[in-house]
């Protein structure tokens, strides 16, 4: 006689809910990021436009500077696939190699910005007193001014450079991680571990680098990414103002420079269509990225 058994739903999620069990909270974190089809694309559009801007010099078609005045404003053809500028270099050259500028910025910024607002926020909330309204007083005053005004002023005295907008826009974008890190550490320093280090006689500076910090990583990482896709967008700001990289150096931002005028706005998309969807794509793709390590890293999210 056949019996058929009788399969309990509940049990079955129990089981796969128990293979998580046992990982590591770092592997467990992978895990969500991988099942995560929008961070997933994000992630290799980036890994993507990170390879091509690598291998600029393999595989553009043309020199970078290479000018050829009996071609200017060429349409796309199949010499050029992407046409060519005012000066008749080939556009699909300078995208390809702009990317490394732009990149290059909006990773650069966000590294100094988590060092500037790492420090900020952690002696904040770890010293407290005097030290922590201070440091946010400072606060107050950089978020009271638009960026753009600050950027703008600052580049006009700086001048046109790849590193003073790398410079310019880590400087002026650390303020949100420094009262992110503050509020993280406000809640960790008086947890048991904390005070063990302290019984251990560890220095301040060992217990926020050795413990502290370790511990906000996720926030960390999530605001970085954020950074990146600010940075990006700060250099086509800066850049499109004429107040950023600097020609011939090609980036997103001055190509979309070069191609403000009317003319060129009606009759010549080749020159700003192809940058301007660079900018969406590579800024979509870290905004994707950014909430799906949010996400992956929440230890409070259930599955």
């Amino acid at each position: 006689m056949n019996t058929k058994k009788v399969v309990n739903t509940k049990d079955v999620k129990k089981k796969k809910s128990l293979n998580t069990e046992g990982m590591s909270p770092f592997r467990l974190a992978m895990m969500r990021l991988r099942q995560n089809k929008l961070a997933m694309f994000g992630l290799t559009v980036l890994i993507l436009l990170a390879i091509i801007s690598i291998l600029a010099p393999v595989i553009a078609p043309y020199e970078r500077d290479l000018a050829d005045m009996t071609k200017t404003y060429a349409k796309p053809s199949s010499a050029h696939l992407l046409g060519t500028d005012d000066l008749g270099r080939d556009v699909l050259t300078r995208l390809i190699y702009s990317g490394r500028i732009s990149l290059t910025v909006g990773i650069f910024s966000a590294l100094i910005s988590l060092f500037i607002g790492s420090f900020v926020g952690a002696t904040s909330g770890y010293f407290g007193g005097k030290i922590d309204f201070v440091n946010m007083r400072i606060v107050d005053i950089f978020m009271c001014f638009p960026f753009f005004v600050l950027a703008i002023t600052i580049a006009a005295v700086l001048g046109p450079s790849i590193w003073n907008v790398v410079f310019i826009t880590g400087v002026l974008g650390w303020t949100g991680i420094a009262r992110i890190i503050r509020a993280e550490i406000l809640s960790i320093k008086e947890r048991e571990f904390v005070e063990a280090a302290r019984a251990l006689g560890m220095s301040s500076g060992e217990i926020i680098i050795k413990h502290i910090l370790p511990n906000v990583a996720a926030p960390l990482i999530v605001f970085t990414t954020m950074s990146v896709a600010f940075g990006i967008i700060s250099e086509a700001g800066l850049s499109f103002l004429g107040l950023g990289v600097k020609q011939p150096v090609p980036s997103w931002g001055n190509m979309l420079a070069a191609a403000q005028g009317l003319r060129q706005l009606r009759g010549m998309p080749w020159l700003w269509v192809p940058p301007g969807i660079l900018v969406f794509v590579s800024v979509l793709s870290i905004n994707f990225l950014g909430d799906g390590l949010r996400d992956a890293l929440d230890p409070k999210l259930k599955r």
